[in-house]
């Protein structure tokens, strides 16, 4: 993988288009057409594709000690994280081998995963272990054959990635750098469903072209007008969005200087997560498809500066502003982009140089899909 930008390279490009009013370009133009955010059949290729594609699940801080699990649906089909007792991670299909109860909802921490409907038992490891009245209702049945059905689980750089069909490829994550740190808590999640396509959302992440005319008053005040870089790592991408303040930066010597609070850097994981890391707060945003026109915005969001109150002061300070302001803003221009998307007036979308990071996002997407 070719390496990002330190943290003075990255400083001495933005000064740079500081400078001359510019901004990362794009080598190429793309059309994307309307249709592939409607087309029923089409999202189901993608969800296919999500599900055979090592995807970041949760923060491997949302998994704090043994026993910790955290349930939700990912692409479609109910799954299960857990720590086990020797420290591993393992993710399974959240489905009881009796009757198809999901295990376990939400988040918490437990000895053994129990169904709440008739109470069939599993270890943290996924094996069947105990079922009430067994000897007499199920005489012939072979337990070792009846555990949850495992997928695969890996942690990489404080993320916990699942893939439900298949394993990765020896080295598929070297591309992806270490993007959440050790001591980084973990102090809200949620979803909230947008009525949105998931590739819409996405591409509101991907690029500082709308800076002025979508956020007036919240973000441009203190950053700037279309100016970002842009890198690509592997199908991975990272977007950078300075802030008026990195000036300050200027007479740091070279070895010295630290963008943390100066800059807005948003990681894009294929196909569809997000890690955003902004002055005192890092939201990992996982974009699950509902429907061709409905999407779940699944956000966990950690602390940046540790664990202690100070930290986790900053980081609700800072989220709030966030979520209250451009958040809203953005979101807005999600769901009238959707209500766009019943008129006739477009039979493709255009990006352009401006907007490298979405152009590499449907050129992977395209590829990936064999189309």
């Amino acid at each position: 993988m070719a390496a990002l930008l330190n943290d003075h390279e990255l400083t001495e490009r933005i000064f740079a288009h500081a400078a001359n009013r510019g901004t990362d370009l794009g080598a190429e133009i793309w059309r994307e057409p309307v249709a592939n955010y409607r087309d029923a059949a089409r999202l189901e290729a993608e969800l296919a594709l999500l599900r055979r594609t090592p995807t970041p699940f949760c923060p491997s801080a949302s998994l704090p000690e043994p026993g910790s699990y955290l349930a939700r649906e990912a692409a479609g089909v109910p799954i299960i994280v857990v720590r086990g007792d020797d420290g591993k991670v393992r993710a399974f299909q959240n489905v009881c081998r009796h009757r198809g109860m999901r295990i376990a909802d939400g988040a918490g921490c437990a000895k053994a995963l129990v169904c709440p409907y008739h109470g069939w038992t599993y270890g943290l490891d996924g094996a069947l272990r105990f079922v009430p009245h067994e000897q007499a209702g199920f005489p012939d049945l072979n337990k070792s054959t009846h555990g949850l059905k495992q997928v695969h689980a890996a942690e990489h750089g404080g993320l916990v990635f699942v893939t439900q069909e298949g394993e990765p490829d020896a080295g598929y994550f070297a591309d992806i750098p270490a993007l959440i740190g050790a001591d980084q808590l973990v102090y809200s999640s949620g979803v909230r469903e947008t009525p949105a396509n998931w590739k819409i959302m996405l591409e509101g992440f991907l690029e500082g072209y709308h800076i002025r005319t979508t956020h007036p008053e919240s973000f441009l005040p203190y950053g700037f007008d279309n100016l970002n870089v842009v890198e690509t790592f592997g199908r991975h991408a990272r977007v950078v969005f300075p802030f008026k303040r990195i000036e300050k930066l200027r007479d740091v010597p070279a070895g010295e200087r630290d963008v943390s609070g100066y800059v807005t850097l948003v990681y894009h994981i294929f196909p569809n997560v997000q890690v955003i890391r902004l002055s005192n707060h890092t939201v990992v945003l996982v974009l699950e498809p509902k429907e061709a026109g409905r999407t779940d915005q699944v956000a966990y969001v950690l602390t940046n500066q540790g664990r202690g109150d100070d930290a986790l002061t900053a980081a609700k300070k800072d989220m709030a502003f966030v979520s209250q302001t451009g958040a809203e803003e953005d979101r807005a221009m999600v769901m009238a982009i959707q209500r766009g998307l019943t008129a006739d007036a477009n039979d493709a979308f255009t990006f352009g140089r401006f907007e490298g990071a979405i152009v590499h996002l449907h050129k992977n997407l395209a590829a990936a899909l064999g189309g």
